[in-house]
């Protein structure tokens, strides 16, 4: 992608792939609380929306993403299996485009299959990231749970763990009315300090800099070589900032703290027909070129930290 710095490799470290499959267990969800004699369909969901609805097969939906990136010139995504059990449609993407995706999926590790569907997913040699949401699954990091669930990561070569702090709202749920039952007790990122500690040689994501705690993100950034921040989303959470702190502050303090090498590049793109969110990169390249960010760190930034994190 051309840039101010040059030809930059943009790749993003943060896609919500919302497959047939994600639409589907919103529609099961939806019904359920309705008790409606006529089952939703993912159509339905859909455009309710006012979304495109996804090809049934996860491999003509990566189709589709392959073409909107290669629209706006990026060169790889993290595709991001958005609800528990949907993995293998994102398996099946980056299975059909290798070259262009990375596998993450959701996991909730007090679900009963937790350990079969994690070693599943992993052997599978497709999906490298394992993305917790204590606040979502109402757990603290420090579960017995979690550390059977980070054992198994730690085992597999390559592999790293999306933690989700800070504020959540999954503005998808608000608009088709489903509850969203978070405990928001389980969204510091101090919870996750002693777990870095104890997995040194795992590698750690935070996306949107901790999302409301961000002075605590960068806390465990700078006890933990391990821990990388993802730079994702509006950061709208930085209107809970002292006034003045913009995202251009943001940028320069977690600089001064992580370094260039532990920034992650993304933008929370996730439906279609809107696609991959450009305006996310504008306005994130339009701050770090208010800092003075030389080139080989917006190289980092943008695209070769995330390549060499997961890089197998």
């Amino acid at each position: 992608m051309q840039t101010s710095w040059g030809d930059i490799e943009v790749s993003d470290a943060h896609v919500h792939f919302f497959s047939y499959g994600f639409f589907s267990a919103l529609a099961s969800q939806r019904s359920a609380l309705r008790g409606a004699a006529t089952a939703e369909s993912p159509e339905s969901i859909a455009q309710m929306l006012g979304w495109t609805p996804p090809p049934a097969e996860p491999e003509a939906l990566a189709t589709l993403w392959v073409r909107e990136l290669d629209r706006w010139g990026v060169r790889r995504a993290a595709l991001i299996a958005s609800v528990p059990g949907d993995e293998q449609a994102t398996a099946a993407a980056v299975g059909r485009y290798p070259e262009r995706f990375y596998g993450y999926f959701m996991l909730n590790p007090l679900a009963p299959d937790t350990a079969e569907r994690l070693r599943k997913a992993l052997e599978g040699g497709k999906l490298q990231t394992v993305c917790l949401f204590p606040a979502m699954h109402r757990f603290p990091m420090q579960d017995e749970a979690v550390k059977a669930v980070l054992d198994l990561a730690a085992a597999c070569a390559g592999t790293a763990v999306f933690v989700h702090c800070g504020v959540l709202t999954v503005g998808v749920r608000a608009k088709l009315g489903l509850p969203s039952a978070f405990d928001m007790r389980f969204s510091d990122p101090i919870d996750l300090h002693a777990v870095a500690l104890a997995y040194p040689k795992l590698k750690f994501i935070v996306p949107h800099f901790g999302a409301g705690y961000f002075r605590e993100a960068l806390m465990l950034c700078d006890l933990c070589p391990n821990v990388y921040l993802d730079t994702s989303s509006s950061n709208s959470w930085t209107r809970y900032q002292p006034e003045g702190q913009d995202l251009a502050t943001v940028f320069r303090r977690a600089l001064d703290v992580a370094g260039a090498g532990r920034l992650l590049f993304g933008t929370d793109s996730s439906y279609l027909p809107r696609g991959w969110n450009s305006a996310i990169f504008e306005s994130q390249s339009s701050a770090l070129r208010q800092i003075g960010v030389s080139a080989p760190d917006a190289r980092r930034i943008f695209g070769e930290n995330l390549q060499q994190l997961l890089a197998r």
